[in-house]
């Protein structure tokens, strides 16, 4: 059986992608003067929960292959939700760090909405 078939490694990734996020979190950001655009900083939170979305989503399916897609994306997306609390609030203890943010808050939400959304497709590849 292909592991990428199981649901282990997706919430393994997913896992991976929490401890990152918590690492990035614990520092102040060096962006590239590329990136220091009004409002990168969203564009990234978007594109950083799209992929926890899809990598979550992925091991709900395996995990739960017959619940209806509406289940598993709100699922994740709440899930996601209080990733992103947990992130903006832990933030707040960091120095240099500006946390509770509102919409760092909602560009995450908007990621994973995307991620969980757009996965639902690619599903069959992974039967």
């Amino acid at each position: 059986m292909n592991a990428l078939r199981r649901p282990a490694p997706w919430f393994g990734a997913f896992a991976v992608w929490f401890g990152v996020l918590w690492w990035l979190s614990s520092g102040v950001p060096d962006f590239p003067e590329t990136l220091q655009f009004r409002s990168s900083d969203k564009i990234l939170h978007i594109g950083y929960f799209f992929g926890g979305a899809g990598l979550l989503s992925a091991g709900l399916f395996l995990r739960h292959p017959d619940a209806p897609a509406r289940k598993r994306i709100v699922v994740s997306v709440v899930a996601l939700t209080l990733v992103g609390i947990l992130d903006e609030f832990h933030q707040s203890f960091v120095p240099g760090r500006q946390g509770n943010d509102p919409y760092d808050l909602a560009a995450d939400i908007i990621g994973a909405l995307l991620g969980s959304f757009v996965f639902q497709p690619f599903r069959r590849f992974l039967k």
